[in-house]
């Protein structure tokens, strides 16, 4: 756990459930980081510049706009394309892996995901983002 006051960095945390969106949320809020939510991939994009956040929690399958194209949109923008991405989603065959790390994302878990895997791929994650 950070110390108090500590603050390990931002994420932004997306998906279409609210339970789960919440979970993650708490989740890290406990670990010390600062987070920010949307509901989608577009509401994702709508807010990332003024979130400004270390990494971004993706989930792949939702309305309007998927992870897989938020992620690409993500990567191709230039003022984004240095957030880290993991994608948290149900999809767990080696072809939709592939295809996450193929657009350029840093971490990939399946649902349903250990708390505890998370809040240690997000820390190594937003330690690499601000010491990069």
């Amino acid at each position: 756990m950070a110390a108090v006051g500590e603050l390990l960095g931002k994420v932004l945390v997306v998906d279409d459930d609210e339970v789960i969106r919440q979970l993650i949320a708490v989740n890290l809020t406990l670990e010390g980081f600062q987070v920010e939510t949307a509901f989608d991939g577009q509401n994702c994009l709508d807010r990332v510049r003024d979130v400004q956040p270390d990494v971004v929690t993706l989930d792949v399958m939702m309305p309007r706009m998927d992870g897989w194209t938020t992620a690409t949109r993500l990567r191709g923008d230039d003022s984004t394309s240095h957030i880290k991405v993991v994608l948290i989603t149900a999809r767990a065959q080696e072809d939709d892996k592939r295809r996450g790390f193929g657009i350029g994302v840093d971490a990939y878990l399946t649902k349903p995901f250990d708390p505890a895997e998370l809040i240690q791929v997000v820390r190594d994650l937003a330690l690499s983002a601000r010491s990069g």
